[in-house]
């Protein structure tokens, strides 16, 4: 079946997304018979292409990345995100705007927007979770759509799937991990010399850390994680503000090295954990030893462990490998991985 595919946000994950697609389109047809075009692309900075026969995907990723605009590709006259999703004619939206942790504006308008239309909505973006997750689940459900999100945390790896679909019934008790790979890669870069501001520099220059990196090392990227994962998994609308939390800028050169004496490592560790009716949330970093799981998590590795009322605890974890980074990508094959799961029921 063919499906007519949207985008949203046009920055390093959705470009990756498009990279993916393309290296899969034949796996995709063959083992699934999905076939697909990108028929809608709004960008922040370099304008709006909508073309319901399909835009040419490789000029789309050249002028962009070459810092041109999109709209000559376009058969609209479009000027907005919004206009995009409503002359799209798409099946699906892929959801990619820069997260926003006090409101989750405007990705939840654009969710919304996308499932009025009769499109499944597949999002990277925490803030639709966080701030509308009731809002949109319910609204996919009365539209027979789905709305999916499970690049939000680990990347591409199935967290809330695994709930979703393994694990039926289980209540969630709590949870703790590494959440944020560009704290845990500068931290790892600290502990073979680097300065912290060097560690960061490098974080910038493979595209794990943003221009302004304080959403990662002000602790506010783990923070809005934790509430995503105790707001879906954990039935408890948490919002950023309310997670304790403390980022890794006072964590010195000299403080990595004197753990580093005493076979301990400096984490930023994000945790939250029921209390009666509430949720005990935080996000800090802590001192780590060798006899900790999270001790042997290096570079940009990120992982999780649960517990639940009817399981022994259990971990997932994405590990750097040799050559391979967490970054675009792995955000990207967990869009990709909603995007087939989605369309096929």
């Amino acid at each position: 079946m063919h499906y007519k595919l949207c985008f949203i946000g046009f920055g390093n994950v959705a470009r990756s997304l498009t990279r993916l697609l393309e290296r899969k389109r034949d796996a995709l047809k063959s083992k699934y018979d999905i076939t697909y075009s990108i028929t809608g692309i709004a960008t922040g900075r370099h304008g709006f292409a909508v073309n319901p026969d399909g835009i040419d995907v490789g000029q789309a990723l050249e002028k962009v990345e070459s810092g041109n605009s999109i709209a000559p590709l376009s058969t609209f006259q479009v000027g907005d995100s919004l206009t995009v999703i409503q002359h799209s004619q798409a099946d699906v939206m892929f959801e990619n705007s820069p997260v926003n942790y006090e409101s989750g504006q405007p990705a939840i308008d654009h969710v919304r927007a996308a499932l009025n239309a009769n499109m499944h909505a597949i999002t990277a973006n925490k803030g639709t979770v966080v701030h509308a997750y009731q809002e949109l689940t319910e609204l996919a459900k009365s539209k027979n759509k789905k709305f999916r999100f499970e690049s939000t945390v680990l990347g591409g790896a199935p967290v809330f799937s695994t709930f979703r679909e393994a694990a039926p019934l289980a209540e969630l008790i709590s949870f703790k991990g590494i959440i944020n790979a560009t704290t845990n890669l500068i931290l790892s870069r600290m502990e073979d010399g680097e300065s912290f501001d060097d560690a960061v520099g490098y974080c910038q220059s493979i595209g794990v850390a943003e221009t302004d990196p304080s959403g990662d090392v002000d602790g506010w990227d783990a923070a809005i994680k934790v509430s995503a994962l105790a707001t879906a998994l954990m039935d408890f609308p948490l919002k950023p503000q309310d997670v304790e939390r403390k980022g890794i800028r006072e964590i010195t050169p000299a403080m990595v090295n004197q753990a580093k004496s005493e076979k301990k490592r400096w984490k930023l560790i994000a945790s939250a954990e029921r209390a009666g009716s509430r949720i005990k949330a935080r996000v800090t970093p802590e001192l780590v030893d060798s006899s900790s799981p999270l001790y042997g998590m290096l570079g940009s590795s990120t992982g999780l462990t649960f517990g639940t009322d009817v399981l022994p605890d259990y971990s997932i974890s994405v590990s750097e490998r040799e050559g391979m980074k967490s970054g675009p990508e792995e955000t990207a094959y967990g869009l990709l991985a909603d995007f087939v799961n989605a369309v096929r029921g």
